[in-house]
Formats: C-alpha cells, structure tokens, sequence
C-alpha cells in the first residue's frame, strides 16, 4: 500500500492536482522508476499548460537578444 488516497491519485490523472514530493517519492518506489521521473512528468504538463495559455503572446514578447541589440551600444557606454 502507497499511503495515497485514491483520489489524490484520480485529481492527479484528471489534472487537478499537481505530483508533489511526497506523492512522487512513492509512486516512483512502488513503480521501480526514480521519483524524478514523475517530477519531470509534472514539469512537463506545467509547461505545455503555460505555451498553450501564453500562446502567441509569448513569441511577442522581448528576448535578451532582441533587448540587447537595441540599446547595447548605449549600455556598454554608460559602464565606461
């Protein structure tokens, strides 16, 4: 026995609740895996969740680079 009620494990499956710690420290002992592998599990929903919520939006935003070779001339004077 895991010592994890069932619906822990129901939220889990249905994407209600997230694999914790403890919850993957079980579940990777009982399945014979490490409990990194449910934590990556998870980080993974995670991330998929957020790209598909972000959508386009997070093409738009601004990166280092982009950021950078704006105003990079105009920093690298100002530390001088």
């Amino acid at each position: 026995k895991l010592g994890v009620p069932t619906n822990r494990i129901t939220a889990i499956v249905n994407g209600q609740r997230a694999v914790t710690g403890d919850t993957a420290l079980r579940l990777g002992h009982f399945f014979g895996v490490s409990p990194e592998f449910w934590l990556n599990l998870q980080a993974n929903y995670e991330l998929r969740a957020a790209e598909a919520k972000l959508g386009k939006r997070l093409k738009a935003m601004p990166t280092l680079s982009s950021v950078r070779g704006r105003s990079g001339q105009a920093a690298t004077r100002d530390r001088r």
